[in-house]
């Protein structure tokens, strides 16, 4: 019970790593606050709050705010699960998709710090930004979500420092290939799933994928008292692959 009365607020919940987070987070009896695009969420737990909407609408992220405040009385952990992906080489993507991709994984992350993080208690706070590991290094076909990823690393490591006085911590953990329902989804429509998943595999140090339960575990040791004089860091959780 490592959140016991802790009020926590978790994006992009409803799927992938955002929701073992949640379950993660429940279990170590967390107050949950939760957001996602979905109307409903996939699971009904009657102690969570939820508020569906899109993190790029300032407006939105003012009423999540204010829910938390409300309903919550201020906020002593932010998660940060949501992001966008478009794959195109980098010739070929169109603005609107990159805007996209920058919105939806740099931007809309400022606007959460700039609205939740005023609620963060005196005792301080921590924030837990779920990036990737392609914030670290290039991919081909992926330059733009690489931009927006290494772009958040680098927003948690100046909020990090510029809050550290009031005792908010700022850290990212930084996933490899997960097998979230969007990767497996991406493996089906390859002409041969099987074959494409083992190439993918082969490419990891460790020879596997990641579990978003894996990746729920490092965003607990961030949010929770363990690391309490951690602010600033990026935690790779890839199988070893950002060590080539």
């Amino acid at each position: 019970m490592r959140l016991q009365n802790v009020n926590a607020v978790i994006t992009g919940a409803t799927s992938g790593i955002g929701q073992a987070v949640a379950s993660r987070f429940r279990r170590e009896g967390g107050n949950l606050l939760l957001t996602g695009r979905r109307p409903q969420p996939p699971e009904d737990h009657s102690d969570d709050v939820y508020l569906p909407g899109d993190l790029n609408d300032e407006t939105f992220v003012s009423e999540l705010a204010d829910r938390a405040a409300n309903h919550l009385g201020g906020v002593g952990v932010v998660v940060l699960c949501h992001g966008h992906q478009a794959s195109s080489p980098l010739q070929e993507m169109s603005y609107a998709d990159a805007r996209e991709v920058l919105h939806g994984n740099l931007l809309s992350a400022f606007l959460v710090m700039k609205h939740l993080m005023p609620l963060a208690p005196e005792s301080g706070a921590s924030m837990v930004c779920v990036g990737s590991r392609l914030g670290m290094v290039g991919m081909p076909n992926q330059t733009l979500y690489s931009a927006a990823k290494g772009g958040l690393i680098a927003l948690a490591r100046g909020a990090a420092v510029e809050w550290a006085d009031r005792g908010i911590r700022v850290n990212v953990v930084a996933p490899g290939l997960t097998m979230t329902p969007v990767i497996e989804a991406s493996f089906q429509r390859q002409p041969d799933p099987a074959a494409y998943r083992r190439s993918r595999e082969n490419s990891i140090p460790m020879g596997r994928l990641a579990t978003p339960e894996e990746i729920a575990d490092a965003v607990l040791f961030f949010a929770g008292p363990e690391s309490s004089y951690v602010t600033g860091a990026v935690l790779p959780v890839d199988g070893g692959y950002t060590a080539f």
